[in-house]
């Protein structure tokens, strides 16, 4: 793992999700195998594949403060394009630093991650106004998402984190995105840890790559998505959980 530590020009970024977007990171150290984000790369300096550097943006909360002041207020995604809670944070601390700093100006954040080591600024997320919680789960079954995703943490550490945040008045979701094998499985488990659940099918950008990668080239797999997430939708309607299929 390359890891460098640079000054960046902009931390807060206009976004197509939400009104912007936060990335502490350049790189990320999951590097699951589905990633839409591998094509960050082109624009960094780096030779190594994705999933083996990271840039960590050590001036991001000083640059955020500024930029609060120069932007209208609106709701920030952390993270669009990295993991703001990957490894390397519980060492660097970046994400946390700009919670700090959006705590102290009340903007509405939306966090999205697969680390349990959100649970380590829950007293800082308890504080901002208009925050949300969500952990990216894709399927019930640890054996398959130790295939497309090694190097993350397990589905079961990712829900017990959403149940604690939930169960501190944190409004949380799950975003079940890509639908993986076994995704159906999940509603039971995450009934009573969160608000609302996303549902997302694979990113054909690198969906090919994928496919070849694991033999599953056949294009029927777009039917799998759908009846999946038909799935899942019922499931939750069953569950009293608000559910949006987003593909």
């Amino acid at each position: 793992m390359v890891v460098r530590e640079i000054r960046s020009k902009t931390i807060l970024s206009p976004s197509k999700i939400y009104d912007y977007v936060i990335n502490p990171y350049v790189g990320c150290q999951h590097g699951c195998h589905y990633c839409y984000a591998r094509y960050m790369k082109k624009f960094s300096s780096h030779s190594e594949p994705w999933g083996e550097f990271v840039d960590v943006k050590m001036n991001a909360a000083d640059l955020l403060q500024a930029e609060l002041y120069r932007n209208k207020p609106g709701r920030i995604w952390i993270s669009g394009v990295c993991d703001p809670y990957q490894p390397l944070e519980a060492r660097f601390g970046v994400t946390g630093k700009c919670l700090e700093v959006l705590a102290r100006n009340s903007w509405p954040v939306t966090i999205q991650t697969r680390s349990p080591l959100v649970l380590r600024d829950i007293d800082i997320i308890r504080i901002i106004a208009g925050i949300e919680v969500g952990l990216s789960v894709t399927t019930a079954e640890d054996e398959v998402r130790k295939l497309f995703e090694p190097l993350a943490p397990s589905i079961r550490e990712r829900i017990e984190a959403l149940d604690q945040l939930h169960g501190s008045g944190i409004r949380t979701f799950a975003m079940i995105a890509p639908v993986l094998p076994g995704a159906g499985l999940l509603i039971h488990d995450l009934k009573g840890k969160v608000d609302y659940i996303l549902v997302d099918r694979m990113n054909y950008n690198y969906g090919d790559w994928v496919y070849r990668k694991f033999g599953m080239m056949d294009k029927r797999t777009d039917d799998f998505f759908i009846n999946t997430g038909r799935e899942i939708a019922g499931e939750c309607m069953k569950a009293g959980i608000d559910c949006q299929l987003v593909f």
